[in-house]
C-alpha cells in the first residue's frame, strides 16, 4: 500500500484530506491539562456503534486518494472493538495511525495486536523532559514512566512512532531537552503542538508570540541536529520562519536513522486546518479539525466526503484570499495561513489573522526574533 502522505499534493486540497482524525472514544483515565475533548473515564452513550464506524470507514475509503486515518480519543485502546476496525480500515486500503494513552492499558501485547490488525504508525505523547514535568501535565503520577515504555515496545515491534509534545509555559524551557531525550528513543517525528485554548487548554498559559519565535528557533537548531523529522501542529508560522532561513520545512533528517528514514510523512507546504485536514467526532460531528468546534455536518446522515468537497467552511478555510488582517496580506499565505484553530478560539472568527505570529509582511525591514534579522 503506497503511503497517502508520500502521493497527496497541494492539487488534492480542495477534493480530499491527507489526514481524517477519528475520535472513536472519549473515555481517557488521563485528566491532561490540555485536554481538547475534556475526556472522561466512560465512553459516551452516542458514541458511534461499531456498524456505523465501518460505514464511516468506507466513506473515507471512496476520496479518491483515501486519507491517512488516525484513530484518536480520549484513549481509543479503551474501545472494545478497536483492533476490529483497524483491521477492516486497512482491509479497505487506509494507512491507518493510533494514538493510544499513557496507561496500563497501553502494553506490549496490545502494540502487537494493533500492528498485527494494521496499524502503521503510533502518535505517543511526551510533555515534559521529567518526570515531574511530564507527570503534571497529564494528571497522572507514572504517566512518565509509562511513556518511556510505551516507546521501548514501539522500538521492539519496529512500529514507527511520532511523538506528539504541547508546548505551554510549563515546558517551553525544556525544548532541547526533551529532543535530547528523544534523540536515541528511535522515532520517526517530532510534532511540536502548540496550544489552543479550548476544553482544558483553556486552564494552561499559551506562550507569548515573541517566545514562539525562540522556540522556532530551538526547533530550526534541533532540525539539524536529530535523527528524527520536527514539524509543529497548530503553528503552521514555523514553515515561515525556516523558509526565511533559507531552509526546507519538508527535508528529511540530515542523520535520519533507520526508523526515520522515508518515514516522516510530510505533508505538502499549506495544509493547515479545514485544507488537508478533517475530523469526526465520537459521535460523528464532522469539524475542519479537532481543536476548531465549527460542526459542518453529522454523519452518517452527512457525507464526509460531501462535507469536506463542498461544505461552505472548509471551502472558506482552504481559500488563503479570504483570510483577513495580515495574514489576509502575507507573503506567505498559502503555505502557512495561520491556526484556523486559534483564530476561532482567540476571536471567534476561523478566518481572521493568526493571534500568536508577530511577524507581518507589510513591514518590510521586520526583525522577527529578537536580536536576528530574518532576511
Amino acid at each position: 500500500m503506497q503511503s497517502a502522505g508520500l502521493s497527496y499534493t497541494a492539487a488534492d486540497f480542495n477534493v480530499q484530506p491527507l489526514m481524517l482524525y477519528y475520535e472513536v472514544t472519549q473515555a481517557c483515565d488521563l485528566v491532561c491539562r490540555h485536554c481538547r475533548a475534556s475526556a472522561q473515564e466512560q465512553s459516551s452513550p452516542g458514541e458511534l456503534t461499531t456498524e456505523l464506524s465501518r460505514e464511516l470507514i468506507d466513506q473515507a475509503s471512496e476520496f479518491a486518494r483515501p486519507p491517512i486515518l488516525v484513530m484518536t480519543g480520549g484513549d481509543p485502546l479503551k474501545r472494545p472493538d478497536l483492533f476490529e476496525l483497524i483491521r477492516y480500515a486497512r482491509d479497505a486500503g487506509l494507512q491507518v495511525a493510533l494514538t493510544p494513552s499513557a496507561t496500563p492499558l497501553a502494553t506490549l501485547d496490545a502494540f502487537y495486536r494493533a500492528k498485527d490488525a494494521g496499524v502503521a504508525r503510533l502518535g505517543i505523547s511526551l510533555d515534559g523532559a521529567d518526570a515531574a514535568t511530564h507527570d503534571a501535565f497529564r494528571g497522572w503520577q507514572g504517566s512518565f514512566v509509562r511513556t518511556l515504555e510505551m516507546l521501548e515496545h514501539a522500538r521492539q515491534l519496529e512500529l514507527p512512532v511520532q511523538i506528539n509534545t504541547s508546548i505551554t509555559r510549563r515546558n517551553f524551557h525544556q525544548i532541547d531537552d526533551i529532543a535530547n531525550l528523544l534523540s536515541k528513543r528511535g522515532i520517526a517525528m517530532w510534532s511540536v503542538f502548540f496550544l489552543i485554548p479550548v476544553g482544558r487548554g483553556v486552564e494552561e498559559q499559551r506562550i507569548s508570540p515573541d517566545e514562539y519565535e525562540i522556540a522556532f528557533e530551538k526547533l530550526w537548531q534541533q532540525s539539524q541536529q536529530q535523527p528524527f523529522g520536527i514539524k509543529t501542529t497548530e503553528a503552521p508560522h514555523y514553515r515561515r520562519f525556516v523558509l526565511r532561513r533559507n531552509g526546507d520545512p519538508l527535508a528529511e533528517p540530515a542523520v535520519a536513522t533507520h526508523a526515520a528514514r522515508g518515514k516522516t510523512h510530510r505533508a505538502p507546504l499549506g495544509v493547515r486546518d479545514g485544507r488537508g485536514v478533517m475530523f469526526v467526532g465520537h459521535t460523528g460531528e464532522i469539524y475542519p479539525a479537532g481543536f476548531l468546534p465549527l460542526k459542518c455536518g453529522q454523519f452518517p446522515q452527512d457525507s464526509i466526503v460531501a462535507t469536506y468537497q463542498d461544505h461552505p467552511t472548509f471551502v472558506a478555510l482552504r481559500d488563503s484570499e479570504q483570510l483577513k488582517g495580515k495574514c489576509g496580506t502575507c507573503d506567505y499565505n498559502d503555505i502557512c495561513g495561520g491556526s484556523r484553530s486559534r483564530a476561532f478560539a482567540v476571536t471567534g472568527d476561523p478566518l481572521q489573522e493568526e493571534p500568536d505570529c508577530v511577524y507581518d509582511s507589510r513591514n518590510a525591514a521586520q526583525t522577527v526574533t529578537l536580536g536576528i534579522t530574518s532576511d
